[in-house]
């Protein structure tokens, strides 16, 4: 019998290594598909390890209060984008005295062409600390955070800009961006880079550089971006923290990481957008009980915009897609605010001008893997209906270190008008890739022990229906698992028209034009009726 099972994924293998080279890609049409999983290639386990405080690429190189760590995000509409960066020096140590906002000035100047920028925008400052109630943690200070909101943009167009304090002449070289399509049905971006659990090792630089090489237009991160959780405030790593530092009175991080993140980032994040949504290495608690300072600071939101009242959860639009960034961290039942805002953020969305709705949050509700498996089961029961009813097209998730995409599924069951589910966790952070499936002999977890550790609750009861029925986990690859395998990558995204997106996950280890996994998700907006 196993004999024939191996026979069998053989045979699946060589006909869709021969699709590929045929030309021809796969289409959600044909599906469902039979479950694939790729066998753990145990020669690739790369470099998985952060890189040092070192390394060039992570050091400060601008003078006094010259801007670094730019980056450009996107409002919930084409014609306005955030301007981002940081002056002045983070301080890290027992006797911190933060810098004052209001000391430097927030500006960009801007224009269409590289040597007339003659239009200026002014914004606000801020900064964060982490700070910890206990003798012998240091806390941290950052530098000044700086957030200038460009408008009056006009579509699919290039700007060039400076930012910084042109008073202390203290402003960054020129650099540009392209502003995204107007929303409508035939006008989308050329290609979305998608990443989850990126982190800062060798890993993650390879995963970096293969997707800079696919030239995209918007960068999405699906949570769990600089992982400086993994380091107490000395400054020592591992892969493990509860492992390494079990005797610590609360868990620390080591904050100076997000700076190194966003100086080896600039070059790609001050050019080409970036949208990001938390995950839970990004909770990072301290004292007085709160969290999220560092994610909530560093990076513009449209939340304002798009009526939302936190950083946690927003949307917006790039052409003729609707995103829907939600919170896997923040609370999501019928009666809290996240849940109101997304019933209200789905009411307004017109698919004549946005036919394409997806949405992105970090813990998935359909992974197979032991890892987190079932984990977000309470956000799921809260608001899978909604947005079935929605008629969300495609999730992108992180949080499980590997990748895998589903076939169209509603509620654990097979259903033509169902999203695709795609867990792209495998961007190459320190913490270990996720190889066990929770289907396999002795890998099905203690239901107990499912519920996330942030967030609480109990949802993931043993299956009533279907093939798994009576059971906590599945005793084979899911039905609604369609592909999955443990390597790192990123995949993009790219729309052609109204009904057919084509989605490609890349492994670090190919060449960079190859394709690990391919398909083109087709919408059947005739068949599939958004209520």
């Amino acid at each position: 019998m196993r004999f024939f099972k191996d026979f069998l994924l053989l045979i699946i293998l060589e006909l869709a290594v021969a699709k590929f080279a045929l030309g021809e890609i796969p289409t959600t049409l044909d599906g469902p598909f039979d479950p694939v999983s790729i066998p753990l290639d145990d020669t690739f386990r790369g470099h998985a390890v952060d890189l040092p405080d070192s390394d060039e690429r992570l050091k400060r190189t601008v003078h006094g209060f010259e801007p670094e760590q730019i980056s450009v995000s996107l409002s919930s509409t084409h014609d306005s984008v955030s301007i981002s960066w940081i002056t002045g020096e983070f301080q890290i140590g027992d006797d911190i005295k933060p810098l004052d906002p209001k000391s430097v000035a927030s500006v960009v100047h801007y224009g269409r062409v590289s040597f007339v920028l003659n239009k200026k925008a002014m914004g606000h400052s801020l900064i964060y600390s982490q700070l910890y109630p206990f003798e012998g943690l240091k806390n941290y200070t950052s530098g000044i955070i700086h957030h200038v909101k460009l408008t009056g943009l006009k579509p699919q167009t290039r700007y060039y800009y400076k930012c910084g304090d042109p008073y202390m002449a203290a402003m960054s070289k020129v650099l540009s961006f392209v502003t995204m399509p107007a929303s409508g049905p035939q006008s989308y971006p050329g290609r979305i880079a998608i990443m989850g659990d990126l982190g800062l090792t060798y890993n993650s630089t390879s995963t970096v550089d293969h997707m800079k090489s696919n030239n995209p237009d918007l960068v999405l991160l699906v949570g769990d971006v600089s992982y400086a959780n993994l380091y107490p405030t000395n400054g020592t790593g591992s892969d493990c923290y509860s492992c390494s530092f079990s005797d610590t009175p609360i868990h620390e991080t080591y904050q100076p990481r997000w700076d190194y993140w966003g100086r080896y980032m600039q070059p790609l994040i001050s050019r080409v957008p970036v949208m990001v949504v938390e995950g839970n290495h990004e909770i990072e608690l301290q004292a007085g009980n709160l969290t999220f300072a560092a994610y909530s600071s560093r990076f513009a939101f449209p939340s304002r915009e798009s009526k939302s009242a936190s950083t946690m959860y927003y949307s917006f639009n790039a052409g003729g897609i609707h995103f829907l960034m939600l919170g896997s961290y923040a609370p999501y039942n019928k009666s809290d605010p996240q849940y109101k805002w997304l019933r209200r953020d789905l009411a307004k969305v017109d698919r004549e001008e946005t036919p394409w709705l997806v949405a992105l949050w970090h813990a998935p509700w359909y992974s197979s893997y032991k890892p987190h498996y079932r984990e977000a089961e309470c956000m799921k029961v809260a608001m899978e209906e909604m947005l079935y009813k929605a008629g969300v097209d495609i999730v992108f998730n992180g949080h499980v270190h590997a990748y895998e995409r589903s076939n169209r599924v509603y509620n654990y069951a097979l259903d033509p008008c169902g999203p695709v589910y795609i867990t792209v966790g495998d961007g190459g952070n320190r913490e270990k890739m996720a190889i066990k499936h929770a289907d396999e002999p002795g890998n099905c977890p203690d239901p107990s022990k499912s519920p996330d550790e942030f967030m609480g609750g109990f949802c993931a009861y043993n299956f009533t229906s279907g093939p798994a029925a009576g059971k906590f986990c599945w005793d084979r690859q899911p039905e609604y698992s369609a592909y999955r395998e443990s390597s790192f990558g990123h995949g993009i995204l790219e729309v052609k028209n109204e009904t057919h997106a084509l989605w490609t996950w890349h492994r670090n280890q190919d060449m960079y034009d190859e394709a690990g996994d391919q398909i083109y998700i087709v919408r059947q907006p005739d068949r599939c009726l958004v209520e």
